[in-house]
Protein backbone atom coordinates (compact mmCIF):
# COMPACT_ATOMS: atom_id res chain seq x y z
CA UNK A 1 0.00 0.00 0.00
CA UNK A 2 3.17 2.47 0.59
CA UNK A 3 4.47 1.56 -2.59
CA UNK A 4 1.10 2.48 -4.28
CA UNK A 5 0.99 5.83 -2.36
CA UNK A 6 4.21 6.62 -3.20
CA UNK A 7 3.84 6.01 -6.83
CA UNK A 8 0.73 8.39 -6.80
CA UNK A 9 2.80 10.86 -4.76
CA UNK A 10 5.33 10.87 -7.57
CA UNK A 11 3.07 11.14 -10.45
CA UNK A 12 1.22 14.14 -8.92
CA UNK A 13 4.66 15.59 -8.48
CA UNK A 14 5.69 14.89 -11.93
CA UNK A 15 2.57 16.38 -13.29
CA UNK A 16 2.72 19.67 -11.57
CA UNK A 17 6.26 20.55 -12.45
CA UNK A 18 5.79 19.64 -16.31
CA UNK A 19 3.19 22.73 -15.64
CA UNK A 20 5.83 24.19 -14.61
CA UNK A 21 8.96 23.71 -17.23
CA UNK A 22 6.12 24.98 -19.63
CA UNK A 23 6.40 28.16 -18.63
CA UNK A 24 10.24 28.38 -17.20
CA UNK A 25 11.26 27.12 -20.69
CA UNK A 26 13.49 25.01 -18.60
CA UNK A 27 14.04 21.20 -20.22
CA UNK A 28 11.94 18.83 -17.65
CA UNK A 29 14.81 16.71 -17.00
CA UNK A 30 16.92 18.80 -14.90
CA UNK A 31 13.38 20.43 -13.00
CA UNK A 32 12.60 16.32 -12.07
CA UNK A 33 15.95 15.16 -11.00
CA UNK A 34 16.61 18.71 -8.81
CA UNK A 35 12.90 17.59 -6.65
CA UNK A 36 13.89 14.75 -6.64
CA UNK A 37 17.15 15.29 -4.78
CA UNK A 38 15.05 17.96 -2.72
CA UNK A 39 12.49 15.47 -1.78
CA UNK A 40 14.97 12.83 -0.60
CA UNK A 41 16.14 15.34 1.33
CA UNK A 42 12.94 16.30 3.36
CA UNK A 43 13.33 14.71 7.00
CA UNK A 44 11.50 11.16 7.60
CA UNK A 45 11.06 11.06 3.46
CA UNK A 46 11.00 7.32 3.25
CA UNK A 47 14.31 5.58 0.98
CA UNK A 48 12.75 4.73 -2.30
CA UNK A 49 15.65 2.76 -3.98
CA UNK A 50 15.92 2.79 -8.14
CA UNK A 51 16.21 -1.26 -9.02
CA UNK A 52 18.36 -1.34 -12.14
CA UNK A 53 16.31 -4.48 -13.58
CA UNK A 54 13.11 -1.92 -13.88
CA UNK A 55 14.98 0.59 -15.49
CA UNK A 56 16.29 -2.06 -17.81
CA UNK A 57 13.23 -4.28 -18.66
CA UNK A 58 10.35 -1.44 -17.72
CA UNK A 59 11.43 1.69 -18.44
CA UNK A 60 14.32 1.46 -21.24
CA UNK A 61 12.42 -0.67 -24.10
CA UNK A 62 9.14 1.79 -24.41
CA UNK A 63 11.55 4.70 -24.29
CA UNK A 64 13.80 3.94 -26.54
CA UNK A 65 10.66 2.26 -29.14
CA UNK A 66 9.29 5.90 -29.17
CA UNK A 67 12.07 7.33 -29.53
CA UNK A 68 12.96 5.45 -32.34
CA UNK A 69 9.56 5.23 -33.86
CA UNK A 70 9.60 8.94 -34.17
CA UNK A 71 12.93 8.87 -36.54
CA UNK A 72 12.89 9.16 -40.28
CA UNK A 73 14.50 6.25 -41.51
CA UNK A 74 15.63 8.01 -44.91
CA UNK A 75 17.21 10.99 -42.17
CA UNK A 76 19.00 8.40 -39.99
CA UNK A 77 19.97 6.91 -42.77
CA UNK A 78 21.62 10.06 -44.58
CA UNK A 79 23.06 10.53 -41.35
CA UNK A 80 24.62 7.23 -40.73
CA UNK A 81 28.05 8.45 -40.29
CA UNK A 82 28.24 10.96 -37.82
CA UNK A 83 25.95 8.84 -35.78
CA UNK A 84 28.18 6.14 -36.28
CA UNK A 85 31.04 8.59 -35.15
CA UNK A 86 29.13 9.65 -32.09
CA UNK A 87 27.04 6.76 -31.02
CA UNK A 88 30.23 4.10 -31.40
CA UNK A 89 33.23 6.47 -32.06
CA UNK A 90 32.92 8.93 -29.47
CA UNK A 91 31.37 6.32 -26.81
CA UNK A 92 34.59 4.35 -26.62
CA UNK A 93 36.99 7.32 -26.75
CA UNK A 94 34.48 8.64 -23.47
CA UNK A 95 35.13 5.02 -22.25
CA UNK A 96 38.94 5.91 -22.79
CA UNK A 97 39.20 8.79 -21.59
CA UNK A 98 37.50 8.64 -18.42
CA UNK A 99 39.02 5.27 -17.94
CA UNK A 100 42.72 7.11 -18.19
CA UNK A 101 41.88 10.38 -16.21
CA UNK A 102 40.58 7.95 -13.11
CA UNK A 103 43.23 5.55 -12.93
CA UNK A 104 45.40 8.05 -13.00
CA UNK A 105 43.91 10.27 -10.02
CA UNK A 106 42.15 7.91 -7.83
CA UNK A 107 43.63 5.52 -5.73
CA UNK A 108 43.79 2.16 -6.10
CA UNK A 109 41.67 2.04 -9.07
CA UNK A 110 42.57 -0.68 -11.45
CA UNK A 111 42.34 -0.24 -15.38
CA UNK A 112 39.09 -2.81 -14.80
CA UNK A 113 37.41 -0.54 -12.68
CA UNK A 114 38.07 2.65 -14.89
CA UNK A 115 36.55 1.25 -17.69
CA UNK A 116 33.79 -0.18 -15.96
CA UNK A 117 33.27 3.69 -14.87
CA UNK A 118 33.81 4.63 -18.50
CA UNK A 119 31.63 2.62 -19.91
CA UNK A 120 28.52 3.46 -17.68
CA UNK A 121 29.09 7.24 -18.15
CA UNK A 122 29.73 7.38 -21.64
CA UNK A 123 26.40 7.06 -23.54
CA UNK A 124 24.56 10.59 -23.88
CA UNK A 125 20.67 9.90 -23.02
CA UNK A 126 17.99 9.35 -25.58
CA UNK A 127 15.28 11.58 -23.28
CA UNK A 128 17.94 14.25 -22.27
CA UNK A 129 19.02 15.15 -25.73
CA UNK A 130 15.53 15.21 -27.16
CA UNK A 131 13.62 17.65 -23.92
CA UNK A 132 17.22 19.62 -24.57
CA UNK A 133 16.15 20.90 -27.41
CA UNK A 134 12.67 20.57 -27.78
CA UNK A 135 11.27 23.87 -29.84
CA UNK A 136 14.76 25.30 -30.55
CA UNK A 137 15.40 26.41 -33.94
CA UNK A 138 17.50 23.78 -34.74
CA UNK A 139 18.31 21.98 -38.23
CA UNK A 140 16.95 18.84 -38.60
CA UNK A 141 19.42 16.99 -39.50
CA UNK A 142 21.26 17.83 -36.23
CA UNK A 143 17.91 16.70 -34.37
CA UNK A 144 18.75 13.57 -36.43
CA UNK A 145 22.14 13.28 -35.35
CA UNK A 146 21.68 13.72 -31.78
CA UNK A 147 18.70 12.00 -31.59
CA UNK A 148 20.25 9.41 -33.69
CA UNK A 149 23.12 8.93 -31.42
CA UNK A 150 21.21 8.68 -28.28
CA UNK A 151 19.02 5.78 -29.66
CA UNK A 152 22.57 3.28 -30.65
CA UNK A 153 25.10 4.59 -28.19
CA UNK A 154 23.51 3.11 -25.14
CA UNK A 155 23.97 -0.26 -26.39
CA UNK A 156 27.89 0.36 -27.30
CA UNK A 157 28.14 1.38 -23.58
CA UNK A 158 26.26 -1.25 -22.04
CA UNK A 159 28.32 -3.97 -24.57
CA UNK A 160 31.86 -2.28 -22.92
CA UNK A 161 30.05 -2.31 -19.39
CA UNK A 162 29.27 -5.93 -19.87
CA UNK A 163 33.14 -6.62 -20.54
CA UNK A 164 34.55 -4.16 -17.99
CA UNK A 165 32.99 -5.89 -15.58
CA UNK A 166 33.78 -9.30 -16.35
CA UNK A 167 37.47 -8.26 -16.64
CA UNK A 168 37.12 -7.04 -13.00
CA UNK A 169 35.31 -10.19 -11.76
CA UNK A 170 38.41 -12.87 -13.83
CA UNK A 171 40.67 -10.47 -13.84
CA UNK A 172 41.05 -10.65 -17.38
CA UNK A 173 40.65 -9.73 -21.05
CA UNK A 174 41.43 -10.10 -24.41
CA UNK A 175 40.43 -7.13 -26.52
CA UNK A 176 40.09 -9.16 -29.88
CA UNK A 177 37.57 -11.56 -28.23
CA UNK A 178 35.49 -8.10 -26.46
CA UNK A 179 35.67 -7.09 -30.12
CA UNK A 180 34.56 -10.24 -31.36
CA UNK A 181 31.99 -10.24 -29.03
CA UNK A 182 30.92 -7.03 -29.66
CA UNK A 183 30.29 -7.58 -33.33
CA UNK A 184 28.04 -10.94 -32.77
CA UNK A 185 25.82 -9.19 -30.20
CA UNK A 186 25.47 -5.87 -32.21
CA UNK A 187 24.79 -7.38 -34.97
CA UNK A 188 22.62 -10.67 -33.75
CA UNK A 189 20.44 -7.52 -31.81
CA UNK A 190 19.85 -5.65 -35.09
CA UNK A 191 18.76 -8.90 -36.31
CA UNK A 192 16.71 -10.03 -33.93
CA UNK A 193 15.19 -6.65 -34.16
CA UNK A 194 14.51 -6.60 -37.58
CA UNK A 195 12.64 -9.85 -36.93
CA UNK A 196 10.68 -9.03 -34.36
CA UNK A 197 9.35 -6.19 -36.48
CA UNK A 198 8.63 -8.24 -39.54
CA UNK A 199 6.51 -10.02 -37.01
CA UNK A 200 4.60 -7.39 -35.53
CA UNK A 201 3.91 -5.83 -39.38
CA UNK A 202 2.94 -9.28 -40.21
CA UNK A 203 0.64 -9.37 -37.07
CA UNK A 204 -0.73 -5.53 -37.79
CA UNK A 205 -1.64 -6.32 -41.46
CA UNK A 206 -3.16 -9.15 -41.12
CA UNK A 207 -5.35 -9.34 -37.82
CA UNK A 208 -8.62 -7.37 -38.24
CA UNK A 209 -8.29 -3.42 -37.63
CA UNK A 210 -8.92 -3.18 -34.13
CA UNK A 211 -7.82 0.18 -32.54
CA UNK A 212 -7.86 -1.05 -28.39
CA UNK A 213 -5.66 -4.27 -29.79
CA UNK A 214 -3.35 -2.66 -32.13
CA UNK A 215 -2.24 0.49 -29.45
CA UNK A 216 -2.14 -2.87 -27.20
CA UNK A 217 0.47 -4.14 -29.33
CA UNK A 218 2.69 -1.26 -29.80
CA UNK A 219 3.19 -1.66 -26.49
CA UNK A 220 3.92 -5.25 -26.19
CA UNK A 221 6.56 -4.65 -29.38
CA UNK A 222 9.64 -3.00 -27.51
CA UNK A 223 9.00 -5.81 -24.84
CA UNK A 224 9.24 -8.48 -26.87
CA UNK A 225 12.32 -7.21 -28.84
CA UNK A 226 14.50 -6.64 -25.87
CA UNK A 227 13.40 -9.64 -23.71
CA UNK A 228 13.70 -12.03 -26.46
CA UNK A 229 17.29 -10.29 -27.54
CA UNK A 230 18.44 -10.28 -24.02
CA UNK A 231 17.70 -13.98 -23.45
CA UNK A 232 20.05 -15.20 -26.41
CA UNK A 233 22.37 -12.73 -25.06
CA UNK A 234 22.04 -10.29 -27.95
CA UNK A 235 22.29 -6.00 -27.54
CA UNK A 236 18.22 -5.98 -26.73
CA UNK A 237 18.89 -1.92 -27.07
CA UNK A 238 19.34 -2.38 -30.97
CA UNK A 239 17.15 -4.72 -31.28
CA UNK A 240 14.47 -2.60 -29.90
CA UNK A 241 15.32 0.33 -32.16
CA UNK A 242 15.91 -2.09 -35.05
CA UNK A 243 11.94 -2.65 -34.61
CA UNK A 244 10.72 0.61 -33.66
CA UNK A 245 12.20 2.28 -36.90
CA UNK A 246 10.93 -1.03 -38.88
CA UNK A 247 7.36 -0.55 -37.60
CA UNK A 248 7.31 2.78 -38.12
CA UNK A 249 8.74 2.88 -41.53
CA UNK A 250 5.49 0.08 -42.69
CA UNK A 251 2.97 1.84 -40.07
CA UNK A 252 1.70 3.65 -43.06
CA UNK A 253 0.31 0.87 -44.55
CA UNK A 254 -1.05 -1.54 -41.38
CA UNK A 255 -2.16 0.58 -39.43
CA UNK A 256 -5.67 2.22 -39.58
CA UNK A 257 -6.28 6.29 -38.50
CA UNK A 258 -8.50 4.99 -35.71
CA UNK A 259 -5.18 2.94 -34.57
CA UNK A 260 -2.82 5.70 -34.98
CA UNK A 261 -4.90 8.71 -33.54
CA UNK A 262 -5.20 6.21 -30.27
CA UNK A 263 -1.52 4.79 -30.06
CA UNK A 264 -0.87 8.48 -30.31
CA UNK A 265 -2.22 9.73 -27.37
CA UNK A 266 -1.86 6.48 -25.10
CA UNK A 267 1.73 6.25 -26.05
CA UNK A 268 2.32 10.09 -25.34
CA UNK A 269 0.65 9.64 -22.21
CA UNK A 270 3.13 6.67 -21.00
CA UNK A 271 5.75 8.05 -21.93
CA UNK A 272 4.89 11.05 -19.93
CA UNK A 273 4.90 8.98 -17.01
CA UNK A 274 7.77 6.78 -17.49
CA UNK A 275 10.26 9.81 -18.50
CA UNK A 276 8.75 11.96 -15.25
CA UNK A 277 8.75 8.81 -12.42
CA UNK A 278 13.01 8.06 -13.72
CA UNK A 279 13.98 11.09 -13.52
CA UNK A 280 12.65 12.15 -10.50
CA UNK A 281 14.07 8.51 -9.44
CA UNK A 282 17.79 9.96 -10.33
CA UNK A 283 17.11 12.74 -7.82
CA UNK A 284 16.10 10.06 -5.34
CA UNK A 285 18.87 8.24 -5.03
CA UNK A 286 21.59 11.02 -3.36
CA UNK A 287 20.76 10.91 -0.19
CA UNK A 288 21.70 6.80 -0.07
CA UNK A 289 24.48 7.35 -2.35
CA UNK A 290 26.20 10.05 -0.61
CA UNK A 291 25.67 8.17 2.63
CA UNK A 292 27.24 5.03 1.38
CA UNK A 293 30.11 7.19 0.68
CA UNK A 294 31.02 8.12 3.94
CA UNK A 295 34.33 9.38 5.24
CA UNK A 296 35.51 9.80 1.67
CA UNK A 297 33.33 12.30 0.62
CA UNK A 298 36.01 15.09 0.23
CA UNK A 299 37.70 13.33 -1.92
CA UNK A 300 34.67 12.10 -3.95
CA UNK A 301 33.22 15.39 -4.84
CA UNK A 302 36.85 15.98 -6.32
CA UNK A 303 37.64 13.32 -8.02
CA UNK A 304 33.88 13.80 -9.82
CA UNK A 305 34.29 17.36 -10.60
CA UNK A 306 37.31 15.96 -12.70
CA UNK A 307 35.79 13.17 -14.29
CA UNK A 308 32.76 15.24 -15.11
CA UNK A 309 34.96 17.89 -16.46
CA UNK A 310 36.37 14.89 -18.47
CA UNK A 311 33.06 13.39 -20.20
CA UNK A 312 32.59 16.76 -21.45
CA UNK A 313 36.17 17.57 -22.78
CA UNK A 314 36.29 14.38 -24.12
CA UNK A 315 33.32 14.83 -25.88
CA UNK A 316 34.23 18.03 -27.44
CA UNK A 317 37.67 16.73 -28.27
CA UNK A 318 36.43 13.85 -30.56
CA UNK A 319 33.33 16.01 -31.91
CA UNK A 320 35.89 18.58 -34.13
CA UNK A 321 37.67 16.71 -35.19
CA UNK A 322 35.35 13.77 -36.27
CA UNK A 323 33.54 16.43 -37.75
CA UNK A 324 35.90 18.15 -39.90
CA UNK A 325 38.69 15.54 -40.52
CA UNK A 326 36.69 13.38 -42.83
CA UNK A 327 35.19 16.10 -44.64
CA UNK A 328 38.82 17.36 -45.39
CA UNK A 329 40.25 13.81 -46.39
CA UNK A 330 37.19 12.75 -48.52
CA UNK A 331 35.85 14.49 -51.32
CA UNK A 332 33.05 12.40 -51.41
CA UNK A 333 31.84 12.78 -48.36
CA UNK A 334 32.24 16.74 -48.93
CA UNK A 335 30.14 16.15 -52.12
CA UNK A 336 27.52 13.66 -50.33
CA UNK A 337 26.76 15.64 -47.06
CA UNK A 338 25.74 19.14 -46.52
CA UNK A 339 28.59 21.71 -45.13
CA UNK A 340 28.17 22.16 -41.35
CA UNK A 341 29.50 24.54 -39.64
CA UNK A 342 31.19 25.44 -36.14
CA UNK A 343 28.10 26.76 -34.47
CA UNK A 344 25.93 23.29 -35.45
CA UNK A 345 28.87 21.20 -34.43
CA UNK A 346 29.62 23.30 -31.32
CA UNK A 347 25.48 22.59 -30.18
CA UNK A 348 26.60 18.55 -31.23
CA UNK A 349 29.30 18.63 -28.92
CA UNK A 350 27.51 20.45 -25.85
CA UNK A 351 24.67 18.18 -26.35
CA UNK A 352 26.20 15.23 -24.01
CA UNK A 353 23.83 14.85 -21.21
CA UNK A 354 23.62 12.06 -19.14
CA UNK A 355 20.89 10.18 -17.74
CA UNK A 356 19.04 6.92 -16.27
CA UNK A 357 20.88 4.09 -17.96
CA UNK A 358 24.24 5.36 -17.11
CA UNK A 359 23.24 4.96 -13.50
CA UNK A 360 21.04 1.45 -13.95
CA UNK A 361 24.09 0.53 -14.69
CA UNK A 362 26.38 1.63 -11.93
CA UNK A 363 23.53 0.51 -9.29
CA UNK A 364 23.60 -2.93 -11.15
CA UNK A 365 26.81 -3.77 -10.61
CA UNK A 366 27.24 -6.85 -8.86
CA UNK A 367 27.40 -6.52 -4.78
CA UNK A 368 30.64 -9.13 -4.94
CA UNK A 369 32.74 -10.86 -7.40
CA UNK A 370 33.13 -14.47 -6.70
CA UNK A 371 30.85 -15.03 -4.17
CA UNK A 372 32.57 -13.46 -1.05
CA UNK A 373 35.05 -10.51 -2.27
CA UNK A 374 33.25 -6.90 -2.42
CA UNK A 375 32.84 -5.37 -5.91
CA UNK A 376 35.96 -2.99 -5.68
CA UNK A 377 34.75 0.87 -5.34
CA UNK A 378 31.53 0.39 -6.23
CA UNK A 379 29.97 2.97 -3.76
CA UNK A 380 32.41 5.27 -5.63
CA UNK A 381 32.00 4.28 -9.22
CA UNK A 382 28.00 5.08 -7.96
CA UNK A 383 28.58 8.62 -6.44
CA UNK A 384 30.63 9.38 -9.84
CA UNK A 385 27.73 8.49 -11.93
CA UNK A 386 24.92 10.42 -10.11
CA UNK A 387 27.51 13.25 -10.32
CA UNK A 388 28.16 13.14 -13.81
CA UNK A 389 24.39 13.09 -14.93
CA UNK A 390 23.64 15.77 -12.80
CA UNK A 391 26.79 18.49 -13.83
CA UNK A 392 26.24 17.44 -17.36
CA UNK A 393 21.95 17.95 -17.54
CA UNK A 394 22.28 20.92 -15.22
CA UNK A 395 25.53 22.71 -16.97
CA UNK A 396 24.80 21.22 -20.76
CA UNK A 397 21.11 21.14 -20.36
CA UNK A 398 20.78 25.03 -19.30
CA UNK A 399 23.02 26.66 -21.02
CA UNK A 400 22.14 25.00 -24.08
CA UNK A 401 19.32 26.43 -25.21
CA UNK A 402 20.65 30.15 -24.42
CA UNK A 403 23.30 29.09 -26.89
CA UNK A 404 21.38 28.55 -29.36
CA UNK A 405 19.41 31.16 -29.15
CA UNK A 406 22.80 33.34 -29.05
CA UNK A 407 23.87 31.73 -32.72
CA UNK A 408 20.76 32.78 -33.53
CA UNK A 409 20.66 29.79 -36.33
CA UNK A 410 17.94 30.43 -38.84
CA UNK A 411 16.05 26.92 -40.01
CA UNK A 412 15.84 26.36 -43.91
CA UNK A 413 11.88 25.84 -43.34
CA UNK A 414 12.27 22.80 -46.16
CA UNK A 415 10.29 20.46 -44.33
CA UNK A 416 7.26 23.07 -44.44
CA UNK A 417 7.60 23.80 -48.18
CA UNK A 418 7.58 19.86 -49.07
CA UNK A 419 4.86 19.56 -46.69
CA UNK A 420 2.77 22.09 -48.82
CA UNK A 421 3.94 20.81 -52.12
CA UNK A 422 2.90 17.16 -51.19
CA UNK A 423 -0.16 18.35 -49.80
CA UNK A 424 -1.08 20.49 -53.39
CA UNK A 425 -0.01 17.06 -55.28
CA UNK A 426 -2.09 14.94 -53.78
CA UNK A 427 -5.47 17.21 -53.80
CA UNK A 428 -4.26 18.02 -57.87
CA UNK A 429 -3.93 13.99 -58.50
CA UNK A 430 -7.26 13.40 -56.76
CA UNK A 431 -9.20 16.31 -58.89
CA UNK A 432 -7.78 14.42 -61.94
CA UNK A 433 -8.80 10.74 -60.95
CA UNK A 434 -12.02 11.92 -60.49
CA UNK A 435 -12.43 13.24 -63.92
CA UNK A 436 -11.11 10.57 -65.30
CA UNK A 437 -12.85 7.87 -63.36
CA UNK A 438 -16.41 9.22 -62.55
CA UNK A 439 -17.20 11.72 -64.55
CA UNK A 440 -19.70 9.51 -66.32
CA UNK A 441 -20.89 7.64 -63.49
CA UNK A 442 -21.51 9.98 -61.07
CA UNK A 443 -24.39 13.33 -61.01
CA UNK A 444 -23.34 16.39 -61.45
CA UNK A 445 -24.01 17.50 -58.08
CA UNK A 446 -22.33 14.85 -56.29
CA UNK A 447 -19.07 15.42 -58.71
CA UNK A 448 -18.93 18.79 -58.41
CA UNK A 449 -19.43 18.60 -54.29
CA UNK A 450 -16.55 15.85 -54.28
CA UNK A 451 -14.46 17.91 -56.69
CA UNK A 452 -15.08 21.41 -54.94
CA UNK A 453 -14.05 19.98 -51.58
CA UNK A 454 -10.23 19.24 -53.00
CA UNK A 455 -10.00 22.51 -54.92
CA UNK A 456 -10.96 24.52 -51.46
CA UNK A 457 -7.99 22.46 -50.43
CA UNK A 458 -5.61 23.65 -53.54
CA UNK A 459 -6.96 27.33 -52.97
CA UNK A 460 -5.96 27.30 -49.37
CA UNK A 461 -2.66 25.86 -50.59
CA UNK A 462 -1.76 28.48 -53.17
CA UNK A 463 0.94 31.15 -52.53
CA UNK A 464 -1.04 33.86 -54.27
CA UNK A 465 -4.30 33.09 -51.51
CA UNK A 466 -4.93 35.63 -48.82
CA UNK A 467 -3.97 33.58 -45.84
CA UNK A 468 -0.76 32.72 -47.26
CA UNK A 469 -0.15 36.44 -47.97
CA UNK A 470 -0.37 37.39 -44.79
CA UNK A 471 2.44 38.73 -42.16
CA UNK A 472 3.26 36.58 -39.09
CA UNK A 473 1.63 38.47 -37.19
CA UNK A 474 -1.96 38.29 -39.08
CA UNK A 475 -1.35 34.61 -39.53
CA UNK A 476 -1.09 33.63 -35.35
CA UNK A 477 -4.08 35.86 -35.07
CA UNK A 478 -6.23 34.21 -38.00
CA UNK A 479 -5.26 30.95 -36.01
CA UNK A 480 -6.28 32.44 -32.83
CA UNK A 481 -9.63 33.40 -34.54
CA UNK A 482 -10.43 29.90 -35.77
CA UNK A 483 -9.47 28.66 -31.92
CA UNK A 484 -12.03 30.83 -30.33
CA UNK A 485 -14.65 29.82 -32.68
CA UNK A 486 -14.05 26.04 -32.02
CA UNK A 487 -14.48 26.73 -28.41
CA UNK A 488 -17.41 28.31 -29.05
CA UNK A 489 -18.74 26.01 -30.96
CA UNK A 490 -17.85 23.34 -28.27
CA UNK A 491 -19.62 25.49 -25.78
CA UNK A 492 -22.84 25.91 -28.05
CA UNK A 493 -22.63 21.57 -28.45
CA UNK A 494 -22.37 21.36 -24.48
CA UNK A 495 -25.41 23.82 -24.15
CA UNK A 496 -27.81 21.74 -26.62
CA UNK A 497 -26.81 18.30 -24.40
CA UNK A 498 -27.30 20.31 -20.93
CA UNK A 499 -31.02 21.96 -23.02
CA UNK A 500 -31.79 18.11 -23.95
CA UNK A 501 -31.57 19.33 -27.35
CA UNK A 502 -29.49 16.34 -28.21
CA UNK A 503 -28.04 13.04 -26.47
CA UNK A 504 -24.67 11.96 -25.01
CA UNK A 505 -24.19 10.01 -27.86
CA UNK A 506 -24.38 12.75 -30.58
CA UNK A 507 -22.33 15.08 -28.22
CA UNK A 508 -19.42 13.12 -28.29
CA UNK A 509 -19.31 12.36 -32.18
CA UNK A 510 -19.12 16.19 -32.79
CA UNK A 511 -17.00 16.51 -29.85
CA UNK A 512 -14.82 13.83 -31.70
CA UNK A 513 -14.67 15.95 -34.86
CA UNK A 514 -14.14 19.61 -33.41
CA UNK A 515 -11.08 17.76 -31.58
CA UNK A 516 -9.71 16.16 -34.42
CA UNK A 517 -10.34 20.02 -36.52
CA UNK A 518 -8.65 21.83 -33.00
CA UNK A 519 -5.83 19.29 -33.63
CA UNK A 520 -5.28 20.16 -37.42
CA UNK A 521 -5.22 23.85 -36.25
CA UNK A 522 -2.89 23.23 -33.52
CA UNK A 523 -0.42 21.32 -36.18
CA UNK A 524 -0.73 24.09 -38.47
CA UNK A 525 -0.11 26.32 -36.49
CA UNK A 526 3.38 25.00 -35.49
CA UNK A 527 4.49 24.67 -39.03
CA UNK A 528 3.89 28.76 -39.67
Amino acid sequence: MQNIATVIILLAVVTALAEVTDKIRIPYPILLVVAGIVIGMIPGMPSISLDPEIVFLVFLPPILYSAAWNTSWPDFKAAKRPITLLAIGCVIFTTCAVAWVAHMMIPGFDWAESFVLGAIISPPDAVAATAATKGLSVPKRVITILEGESLVNDATGLIAYRYAVIAVSTGAFNIWHAGLQFVIVATGGIVFGLLVGFIFKWIHKFTPDNATTDTTLTFLAPFVAYLGAESFHLSGVLAVVVAGLYVSWNSSEVFSQQTRLQAYGSWNTVLFILNGVIFILIGLQLPEIIENIGANSFWAWKYAVIISLAVIIGRIIWVYPGTYIPRWLSKRIREKEPDTNIKLTTIVAWSGMRGVVSLAAALALPLTINGSTPFPHRNLIIFLTFCVIFSTLVLQGLTLRPMINWFGIEVDGKDYEDEQRARLMLASSIIEHIEENYALSLSDDVLNQIKTKYEIRIQRLRKDQTEQKLKEEQIHEFHRLQQELLHKERADLIRLRREGVISDEVLRRIEYELDLEETRLILERGLT
